[in-house]
């Protein structure tokens, strides 16, 4: 979908912040704490630590494992998403570097570092993806394997991919508590990266049931401005024919929506559901990039 300007810089400022903020966790908290947050940044740690080279940064050696992934990622994503990430990707990346050499090493406990590391990456990495591009390395095959597995949540995708690297850290640190901790760090940040990614859409799906259902349904759709779809029922004791009312509410209606169906029918029976995403009139539009 062609984007319009303002939305082409909002989502380059939300590249910007993201990736920045990713950078930002990583040399504050993990990095000096040996703590790894999976990926090509958590791949790049583990050389640098081990190599001791003076050359070698892990912005620079970043950088150099992404290239080849971007060019596949360009082949079967599009235009857009291959620039979007190589721009996040050199953000990071310079970020890394830059952070390591302006930032005071503060000393902290481990467990500190893994779960505000964990809780900041995420939310950059999330914020990220929002703007529909990566910070290159695991998030492009993450993004990758998504258009194939489109009901598994992204974070847990990052999550599987980066939990050999968890395992690599506390090998190459000879500290078996540095894997623990950065198990931690991951699972935090991709909680944070589907809050982030999802969380704004989350909806509620409220099923309720009623003698007076033409009523609530007419209220539901003038007042709310929701639709509603009408669904065939039956009591089990009774074997009483029942209409069901089904409609997708936001949030923000859930209150009123309570208030409605009581005030008409103080004896109706509502179920309300969690709704991940709901896609359609009212709600957001399905795009195929979106996550």
């Amino acid at each position: 979908m062609k984007q319009t300007k303002s939305e082409l810089i909002r989502n380059i400022l939300m590249i910007f912040f993201g990736s920045t903020l990713f950078a930002l966790g990583f040399d504050l908290f993990l990095e000096p704490s040996g703590i790894s947050c999976g990926g090509v940044s958590g791949i790049a740690m583990l050389v640098v630590y081990t190599t001791q080279s003076k050359w070698l940064t892990v912005g620079l050696l970043s950088a150099m494992i992404n290239i080849p992934l971007f060019f596949f990622g360009y082949k079967q994503i599009g235009k857009y998403f291959f620039f979007g990430s190589m721009f996040g990707m050199l953000i990071s990346s310079i970020g890394f570097d830059l952070f390591a050499k302006i930032l005071p090493v503060v000393t902290m406990d481990p467990l500190v570092a893994a779960i505000f590391g964990g809780i900041t990456i995420g939310v950059g990495l999330g914020v990220v993806f929002l703007a529909g591009a990566s910070t290159g390395g695991a998030d492009i095959v993450a993004r990758l394997l998504k258009l194939k597995l489109r009901n598994f949540p992204i974070g847990k995708l990052m999550l599987c991919m980066d939990l050999a690297i968890a395992v690599a850290t506390g090998v190459v640190y000879r500290q078996f508590t540095n894997t623990l901790y950065s198990i931690v760090t991951l699972y935090l940040s991709s909680i944070m990266l589907d809050k982030v990614v999802y969380g704004f859409d989350y909806a509620k799906v409220a099923l309720i049931i009623s003698d007076k259902y033409e009523e609530i349904a007419a209220a539901i759709d003038a007042r709310l401005d929701r639709g509603v779809t009408l669904l065939q029922g039956q009591g089990f004791y009774k074997r009483n024919d029942k209409y069901v009312l089904l409609s997708a509410v936001k949030r923000k209606q859930l209150a009123q929506l309570k208030e409605l169906v009581m005030t008409i029918d103080p004896a109706a029976f509502i179920i309300l559901q969690d709704a991940q995403q709901v896609l359609g009139d009212g709600f957001k539009r399905y795009d195929r990039f979106e996550l």
